[in-house]
């Protein structure tokens, strides 16, 4: 059984830098797009990130353009998220997220993808 568990999050200052991870398990998922989301209090949960599955394509949302970058390592079914410049309104829980259909574009709604992580807390404070 497929499962994806994020690590990185952490209470950080304003400015500050953190590294998310996700690492999948159960099954291979270097086929596979790959999406980083995150959910604020009484938000809706919102595409920060996305990949293809050969890195031929990336999406970033405006708020997070030129601050965060989508990587991924197939070998090590792990996906990344670098989070840099973060601002307190970065403050939210992070999830991965694996479409397990296949398809070649890069995928921002979150009803494209089948597998969530189980997410972690990303706090910035000001």
């Amino acid at each position: 059984q497929l499962q994806l568990v994020e690590s990185g999050g952490a209470l950080v200052q304003a400015g500050g830098s953190l590294r998310l991870s996700c690492a999948a398990a159960g099954r291979t998922f270097s086929s596979f797009a790959m999406g980083w989301f995150r959910q604020a209090p009484g938000k809706e949960r919102e595409c920060v990130a996305a990949v293809t599955w050969n890195v031929g394509s990336t999406f970033y949302s405006g708020s997070v353009k030129g601050r965060f970058t989508i990587s991924r390592d197939n070998a090590k079914s792990t996906v990344y998220l670098q989070m840099n410049s973060l601002k307190p309104e970065d403050t939210a829980v992070y999830y991965c997220a694996v479409r397990l259909r296949y398809g070649t574009i890069v995928y921002y709604n979150k009803n494209d993808y089948d597998y969530w992580g189980q997410g972690t807390q990303v706090t910035v404070s000001s």
